[in-house]
């Protein structure tokens, strides 16, 4: 899958995002080493703690399903700005693909990102 098949898979998954509070509609792609894509969507709550970012939906349902191997994760915003991942979704997205790439869409083009770039120091046991 292309870099911007995967950014599309994101995009398209931003519809299913519930965010009434923020109306920052975010949705992630996840692509699998088998080719498997996971797509996941921000979900807002009431008590903000409780909210789950789009990258985190899509790894852990990949997970619950068995999925532990990624290569890829794109993420993109429903209003066109770049979303870039929150301190908690580098922490996970470390902790499952430390080895993977991030795309991004910044001022129209894709931005790919290696994760030990984006959290240098990532938490490990």
């Amino acid at each position: 899958m292309s870099k911007e098949e995967l950014m599309q898979a994101a995009k398209e998954a931003c519809q299913h995002a519930y965010a009434p509070y923020s109306d920052f509609k975010v949705g992630a792609a996840l692509l699998a080493r088998n080719g498997s894509i996971y797509l996941g969507c921000n979900i807002e709550n009431a008590s903000y703690g409780a909210t789950n970012c789009a990258e985190r939906t899509a790894i852990f349902k990949a997970v619950s399903e068995g999925e532990r191997e990624f290569t890829c994760l794109a993420v993109a915003a429903a209003d066109g700005s770049t979303a870039h991942p929150c301190g908690i979704c580098l922490q996970v997205i470390h902790e499952f693909m430390p080895e993977g790439q991030v795309i991004l869409e910044e001022n129209g083009k894709i931005a790919e990102y290696a994760v030990k770039d984006l959290l240098p120091h990532g938490f490990s046991l």
